[in-house]
């Protein structure tokens, strides 16, 4: 089993003006095990085949993970951002988060020294 150490990406809902809401992205670092490790390429409407990977992180859950299961958005693994298609929190205190394709939306502002 591979050890796994990373950034989990959460989608926070904020009022960006008067009646127009919008995630603001915030990351938070946590330890665990990568489960299940594997990858697939299915074709689509593009030249090139889309890169999805199945693959199953079981995180070390603390209480904000908890509190925000739903606004779980992404996990960085490989160098590259994840969307999670599933969470399964019924191992608490661990969650297991089955990834799936790459996850194109929003991303957590930089941080300025």
């Amino acid at each position: 089993m591979t050890r796994f150490f990373g950034a989990v990406g959460y989608g926070e809902q904020v009022m960006k003006s008067p009646g127009i809401w919008g995630d603001v992205i915030v990351e938070h670092k946590y330890y665990g095990d990568v489960k299940r490790d594997s990858r697939r390429f299915s074709e689509g409407q593009s030249i090139n085949d889309d890169l999805t990977v199945n693959n199953t992180i079981s995180i070390v859950a603390d209480k904000y993970a908890i509190d925000h299961l739903q606004a779980i958005r992404y996990v960085e693994l490989f160098g590259e951002r994840w969307k999670v298609s599933t969470i399964d929190a019924s191992r608490a205190p661990r969650l297991l988060l089955q990834l799936g394709g790459v996850y194109n939306g929003p991303e957590p502002d930089p941080v300025t020294p």
